[in-house]
């Protein structure tokens, strides 16, 4: 598990966490313990995948937006990109070479309409998830499983999938936890059990993971440490 001291570069994005949503002292060595999952999975050049439902299929997206493209910190490409371009299509390749930032590549599971309606349609809801993660997903990746109560019946599905892929199961969910609070490598069970209510906790959470991420991985002498 990874430990993060209040004064270390990155660990100061979850103090600050902490002391602005004080519930969520309970998570903070659940969060802290997530985020370095995250960080191996990027490290090793593997990918994010995420689902959950109504509510939780909107963050599926947000975290995604967050990670594709800038959040606070900018993400030039890098130059040997940067002259490829150009020598593609010098016109384009110029423009592209300014306006592109880097990645940390994550899927949502919700957004894929023609595969889910057809999968839904053809053989079963629940499984509609399980079905995208078997496609998109590789050893070592990580699935970040949504759940207000921890008991979607397709985002468990879909966390059976990863475990049988060697896939890493985060999960993110209110107080019970659920099935897939048991279930998941590390959960994160924000202190409410109101669906809003834990909806609103959820969001500072994973802008706190993107934040660390993307501090390490295109922050100031960090900006190498990662094709």
């Amino acid at each position: 598990m990874m430990q993060l001291s209040s004064s270390s570069d990155l660990g100061r994005h979850i103090a600050l966490l902490i002391s602005r949503y004080p519930k969520l002292k309970a998570c903070e060595q659940d969060i802290a313990h997530a985020y370095g999952i995250l960080e191996k999975c990027y490290t090793d050049g593997h990918k994010l995948l995420i689902a959950g439902n109504g509510g939780s299929a909107a963050d599926s997206e947000h975290i995604a937006g967050e990670l594709m493209k800038r959040f606070k910190i900018p993400r030039p490409i890098r130059p040997c990109l940067a002259d490829r371009l150009i020598s593609v299509d010098p016109v384009r390749g110029k423009q592209l070479a300014k306006k592109l930032e880097r990645t940390l590549m994550a899927i949502p599971l919700v957004a894929h309409e023609a595969l889910t309606t057809a999968y839904m349609n053809d053989v079963d809801g629940y499984g509609v998830f399980a079905q995208q993660l078997l496609g998109f997903g590789r050893c070592e990746d990580v699935f970040l499983g949504i759940s207000t109560s921890g008991n979607s019946q397709n985002v468990m599905n879909a966390a059976v999938v990863a475990r049988a892929l060697d896939i890493k199961v985060i999960g993110l969910t209110g107080a019970d936890g659920g099935e897939l609070g048991r279930f998941a490598d590390v959960a994160v069970k924000v202190p409410e059990i109101e669906t809003y209510r834990v909806q609103e906790l959820h969001i500072p959470v994973y802008h706190c993971w993107c934040l660390m991420l993307e501090e390490h991985f295109f922050g100031g002498s960090s900006l190498n440490k990662r094709e």
